[in-house]
């Protein structure tokens, strides 16, 4: 689940507009496919990044996984390339091309030279429309995938997490891990990826962006030559996830000093007006500073663990306020009272003017390094877009942000933080905690 907070948090923390503007240019195809383009000549290279809206969610529960599965197959070979030959057409280029899937998207990231762009198309092209699965790739891959979900097994963290999305979700996608289970992954085929690689990349649902040394119309034409070919439709969305979990805490078993805890309820989407707000008190509560009322009144006051944050994750389906910590088995029943007091003292009370102001000036401060190039800057542009932004959200955002008042976040914290609906998933065995109710 922290993963799933990545994409938010790097869309909220970006450069502040006293220091940086970006320049970002809607660009349409010839053939009508839509992308967001910084244009900067200054180094010979470019950076695209191409997400299908999706990802894991569209599986067959049947074939859970195969899509997951597709992602890691779609550079084993293509066109008349097989594994070693499309390696080696690639670095012979000096390209650069990764393929994932989470569970809301299909992403595809290239960085190519200048001089050899043409030819690092062509060769991204034959990857996306002519994969050609073979056998002995797909045993292979799917071998490695295999080892990683033995090794979640034995892994605290990724248990709590299977075990609140399963409860949260019920039969929703969300439910069950994107990577699928051994069971479903061992029955995978190659037919299957056929079917995956059709269901998981069309052009009803592609996002777009590029930043470095190419033109609109460069870069436009370039989408044609790669997307194309793309089948119009893929398959449908799941639609909205139900939120299922009730408050209480669930205790799984798992031999070990110290217990894993995940916990949070619903939250709050992106695009809700009190969202900014949400943010600022999140960034108070658990945020990734030390001054963070999560980690002073659980760590440093009382040293009950090493790491604690919270976090505001949104999906396409759902939304959740998630927190985690890691605690001897002594200490969690004393962790869980202490967070339940600070989730009803922020509700109650909201947050200081300090807390307010300091935190203001921390968001729209900040200048992460990750936001410092080509290509970080074209995974931020594809993010907004799936994240329905609009294209002057980095010129526009620290107004935002200055424009919450202790009002807003006084009214916002009693709605984001509901310390009655809390669930806490503990892996462990932690001393004087039960499952309830």
């Amino acid at each position: 689940m922290i993963l799933r907070a990545a994409l938010t948090a790097a869309l909220l923390l970006l450069p502040a507009l006293a220091r940086a503007e970006i320049d970002i240019t809607e660009v349409k195809s010839p053939g009508g496919l839509t992308a967001w383009l910084v244009e900067d000549h200054d180094i010979p290279f470019t950076a695209l990044e191409i997400r299908f809206r999706g990802g894991t969610s569209l599986d067959d529960p049947a074939k859970r996984g195969a899509i997951y599965l597709m992602a890691g197959l779609i550079e084993e070979g293509a066109g008349d390339l097989d594994s070693r030959g499309f390696a080696e057409a690639r670095d012979a280029l000096a390209a650069h091309f990764s393929f994932g899937a989470s569970a809301d998207g299909f992403s595809v990231s290239a960085r190519f030279l200048t001089e050899n762009r043409d030819q690092a198309v062509d060769l991204l092209a034959l990857a996306l429309n002519q994969p050609r699965f073979d056998e002995d790739a797909v045993a292979r891959v799917r071998e490695q995938v295999l080892s990683g979900l033995r090794s979640d097994e034995k892994d605290p963290a990724v248990l709590a997490s299977r075990a609140f999305d399963a409860m949260a979700y019920g039969e929703h996608p969300y439910a069950s891990a994107g990577r699928g289970s051994i069971d479903t992954v061992q029955a995978l085929t190659r037919a299957d990826m056929v079917v995956a690689h059709k269901a998981a990349l069309a052009r009803d649902r592609v996002y777009i962006s590029a930043a470095g040394d190419i033109t609109a119309e460069e870069l436009g034409l370039m989408m044609d030559r790669l997307l194309g070919a793309l089948p119009e439709t893929g398959a449908p969305q799941p639609g909205r996830a139900p939120w299922l979990l009730k408050p209480g805490v669930t205790v799984i078993d798992f031999p070990s000093p110290q217990s894993l805890v995940t916990f949070g309820h619903e939250g709050i989407a992106q695009d809700d007006p009190d969202f900014f707000a949400a943010y600022i008190l999140n960034e108070v509560m658990g945020g990734g500073r030390f001054s963070a009322r999560l980690m002073n009144e659980v760590r440093d006051k009382r040293g009950l663990t090493y790491g604690i944050g919270s976090y505001l994750i949104g999906m396409d389906h759902s939304e959740s306020v998630m927190g985690q910590f890691s605690a001897s088995n002594d200490k969690v029943a004393e962790a869980i009272a202490v967070i339940r007091a600070e989730w009803q003292k922020i509700a109650a009370e909201g947050i200081a003017e300090k807390e307010l102001a300091e935190t203001k000036t921390y968001l729209t401060g900040a200048y992460p390094l990750r936001f410092d190039g080509n290509a970080p800057i074209a995974s931020i542009l594809v993010g907004m877009q799936m994240q329905g932004m609009p294209i002057d959200y980095p010129n526009t955002r620290n107004a935002r942000i200055e424009a919450v008042t202790m009002d807003d976040v006084k009214r916002v914290a009693a709605r984001l933080f509901r310390p009655e609906a809390l669930h806490f998933v503990v892996v462990g065995r932690p001393e004087g905690v039960t499952s309830e109710p």
